[in-house]
């Protein structure tokens, strides 16, 4: 999953929702060095992450642009759900995006220090082009496209993957849907497990 889930999947506590927000910052054991509630937000997305992968409607997503973008299809799959979260947010939260959203980028700047170096280097680009709430329109996405594509310097071709977005929006978003049903009650599951053995 991409930003907006992740974030989403965290719960009410501050820190684990930055740590599940930076967890791909911070590779094997390191995540230990950080406070308990980082460390709860970081298992809780490598969990989520597993989940997600092995999951049959994902790879069913993930299929439709194995032939265009191959290994990148999980990654362009990422993001067009959180398109659909963003869009349907109001299914999900009774706090509207734009509130929710603004208040986590609060958060970000007053825990900044604790960010590992490359969020520190990202959340300002995150905060000044609010991409959470960009996720909602196509438009958004494809500038999240582009982005990705050019950090892969051209090869991904991601750019070109609104496309398909656009001829399989329904089905996406159907298994979006039918997807994080399974993945809310999964993480709810997980983080309880976690905040309980971390004792937070």
């Amino acid at each position: 999953m991409n930003f907006l889930a992740h974030i989403y999947l965290s719960g009410n506590n501050e820190l684990v929702t930055i740590g599940n927000f930076v967890a791909d910052g911070i590779r094997g054991k390191k995540y230990m060095q950080y406070p308990d509630e980082i460390q709860v937000g970081i298992l809780l997305h490598r969990a989520i992450d597993t989940f997600t992968d092995a999951h049959a409607v994902f790879r069913r997503s993930t299929k439709r642009l194995h032939k265009p973008y191959g290994h990148y299809s999980g990654v362009i799959i990422d993001i067009f759900y959180d398109h659909y979260l963003a869009k349907n947010w109001d299914q999900y939260s009774n706090k509207p995006l734009d509130i929710y959203v603004d208040n986590f980028y609060k958060s970000l700047e007053e825990n900044f220090e604790i960010l590992p170096p490359k969020f520190k280097h990202l959340t300002p680009f995150m905060i000044e082009g609010n991409w959470l709430l960009s996720y909602a329109k196509i438009d958004g996405i494809q500038s999240v496209l582009n982005g990705m594509n050019r950090r892969t310097e051209g090869r991904s071709k991601m750019n070109l993957a609104t496309k398909e977005l656009k001829l399989f929006y329904n089905e996406f978003e159907n298994d979006f849907t039918e997807f994080f049903t399974e993945l809310i009650a999964f993480s709810n599951t997980k983080l309880l497990k976690l905040q309980k053995e971390y004792k937070i």
